[in-house]
């Protein structure tokens, strides 16, 4: 391999590598924002929601996590436009990562929330508390800390799980470099460079993640 050919190469492709790195990390960290609010949701459907509420959910979550993103995503493209929604390769591959990201966080925090004393809500009961504030004040600080470690690991896979919004033509990281090796035929080294800053990406996820894990754990 010419080394200094492919730096050459590197150095030219440059700007639109990161521009894939921009649209990877917008609509993946767009996805795990969205994702967490909507699988908060998702979770106090399962623990405190109706039985038919229960049961819809349910059946929605079993779906979605028996469901491999690489169908999600071309459902969200192509199933909707048949519906009569018509949404960008952007908006669908961001619909597709959010409903993903959601099922996960809604599951791992039904978990913890059910692993929670059920005293405590009785306390903040007895003191008058409404339910928002037993959630918001007391539930909601200890179960997220305990599926912080779950969630770290669903943003990491939300951001390798974006290689496939490629097939619907959403410009990020993976498909731009393919258009890079289509005009500079490089594809060992090019996509040894894509590997390498997923790596980085999903590296830095965890060792933050870890960081705020030592924050906000309780004192042993």
């Amino acid at each position: 391999m010419d080394v200094s050919r492919f730096f050459t190469d590197l150095y030219t492709a440059r700007w639109p590598l990161l521009e894939g790195v921009g649209m990877t990390l917008t609509i993946s960290f767009t996805a795990i924002i969205l994702g967490t609010v909507l699988g908060i949701g998702v979770a106090l459907s399962l623990v405190y929601g109706g039985k038919a509420q229960r049961f819809a959910v349910r059946a929605v979550l079993e779906y979605v996590r028996g469901t491999p993103v690489f169908v999600l995503i071309l459902a969200c493209y192509y199933l909707l436009s048949q519906a009569g929604i018509q949404l960008t390769p952007f908006q669908a591959g961001l619909v597709a990562l959010t409903v993903f990201c959601s099922s996960h966080v809604g599951e791992n925090l039904r978990g913890a929330l059910l692993a929670l004393p059920k005293g405590q809500t009785e306390a903040a009961k007895a003191i008058g508390l409404t339910f928002p504030q037993t959630f918001v004040y007391v539930l909601a600080p200890q179960a997220l800390r305990q599926a912080l470690p779950a969630w770290i690991n669903t943003a990491a896979e939300l951001v390798k799980a974006s290689t496939l919004l490629a097939v619907i033509g959403v410009v990020e990281l993976m498909l731009t470099t393919r258009q890079i090796i289509a005009i500079k035929p490089r594809p060992l080294e090019f996509y040894f460079v894509a590997g390498l800053i997923y790596f980085l990406i999903c590296f830095s996820i965890e060792r933050l993640g870890r960081r705020i894990e030592k924050r906000v754990a309780l004192p042993s």
